[in-house]
């Protein structure tokens, strides 16, 4: 990362510039599938709140939190980031939000005033991460069926009333947390799609033209980044010990809410003064007057790469495992002696993070968060220039930000090398 760091400082912008423009044309996709792939994601979503009401009560051998936590949140958030916004395709509200607009005549033309205050920014979709956060961090039991499928059931009921109160778009835009988040992800991948034609082009290529985030927005992304942080953090032996708890006697998350709760806000909080004492530092040493809340909406967006490494990092394991349950579950939902996709009998391999492919699952995993950091390198000196266009103001309001990420960096292969509990 230094190195890197130095060798864009030597760099012409111009020619960096060049690099991350180049795209290659691949074909062109109609938006006429989506109503419907939207209600079959909606019919899907159904049955698997039925799951989860009706189905077996082993977390292992129900669809519902497989799916969720596994294929949605670990694996999906992978697809975003590798082949653009899925997300909009196969997002549950959508289709029904169609239907319902035709049925009751509701109002679609988004060229209206929006109906949603402007100031609220993106603190709708902060508040309701934080809950998913706690809820998947904290709560004693995020894995129980029935206890998922009304958090679920209850969620998708709130985000479509709000729909129908502010618009698809508004809604989606700024309050819907899952659709501002993997449209945040999306903007990283490679495979982009623009005017209904898409592109490839480098990773993280479009978070160069974004806009500044508002102060909403920014802490939309830190508490992204923060919240998987603290999840690795919260197991290790170093945590509980600062809380006096024996990590060979795990007591449970029952006994843990108080200190979990308190972590996952005070990891926000640090994550959110260091970055901006970095962006403050970096504009000092820039030293050309640029506005705070300017600078540190638009160099937001190199952390983008960091979140979504960690997030790969941390889930892959549970995504090689738990995915194989996931086969198995989905081939019989009810737990009724099914076999629908032939898996149900399919024996569940551990040994893909077992003692032997342990030191190729962690130099993968190091690796990956290696390379977010380089990539966050790369896009924050691009997101520089926009700012400083001066190269050499560029390179020094970089400096402090560098030495976070690269901070984090060590923070982030250690969490990956501790010992953990629970």
């Amino acid at each position: 990362m230094a190195v890197s760091f130095l060798t864009l400082a030597l760099l012409p912008p111009a020619a960096l510039d060049r690099f991350w423009r180049r795209r290659l044309s691949l074909f062109t996709v109609s938006d006429h599938p989506r109503t419907v792939l939207s209600l079959l994601s909606f019919a899907g979503f159904v049955l698997l709140i039925a799951t989860g009401l009706f189905g077996s009560r082993d977390p292992l051998s129900n669809p519902l939190p497989l799916v969720i936590w596994t294929l949605l949140w670990a694996g999906f958030t992978l697809l975003q980031g590798v082949f653009g916004d899925l997300w909009s395709w196969l997002n549950p509200w959508y289709g029904p939000w169609r239907v319902a607009s035709r049925v009751f005549n509701l109002r679609t033309d988004e060229a209206e005033p929006s109906r949603l205050p402007k100031w609220l920014g993106y603190w709708p979709a902060f508040v309701l991460f934080f809950g998913f956060a706690w809820f998947e961090l904290i709560d004693p039991a995020p894995d129980d069926p029935s206890r998922l499928a009304f958090a679920a059931g209850i969620y998708w009921l709130l985000s479509f009333a709000a729909i129908c109160v502010f618009g698809y778009e508004d809604w989606s835009r700024r309050g819907e947390f899952l659709t501002v988040f993997f449209s945040i992800v999306a903007r990283f991948a490679p495979v982009q799609r623009e005017k209904g034609r898409l592109d490839l082009g480098w990773p993280g290529a479009k978070l160069l033209s974004a806009s500044s985030l508002p102060a909403s927005g920014t802490a939309f992304l830190l508490l992204a980044l923060s919240s998987v942080s603290f999840d690795g953090l919260s197991k290790t032996f170093f945590w509980l010990g600062l809380f006096g708890v024996n990590p060979l006697e795990f007591p449970g998350r029952t006994a843990l809410i108080g200190i979990g709760s308190f972590g996952l806000v005070l990891t926000f909080i640090l994550l959110a003064a260091v970055f901006a004492l970095a962006v403050s530092l970096g504009q000092r040493l820039a030293g050309d007057g640029q506005a705070f809340e300017k600078a540190a909406g638009l160099l937001i967006w190199s952390i983008v790469p960091i979140a979504l490494a960690y997030h790969i990092a941390h889930y892959l394991t549970a995504l090689l495992v738990d995915g194989q349950y996931a086969l198995v579950a989905l081939s019989d939902p009810f737990a009724l002696g099914w076999n629908l996709f032939g898996t149900a009998d399919r024996m569940v391999e551990a040994g893909v993070v077992g003692a032997e492919s342990a030191w190729w699952l962690w130099n993968l995993q190091a690796g990956v968060i290696i390379v977010g950091h380089v990539l966050a390198v790369l896009i924050a000196h691009g997101l520089a220039w926009r700012l400083h266009p001066q190269p050499s103001r560029a390179a020094l309001s970089q400096l402090p930000l560098t030495l976070l990420m690269i901070a984090y960096t060590i923070s982030g292969l250690w969490l990956l090398a501790t010992p953990t509990a629970g």
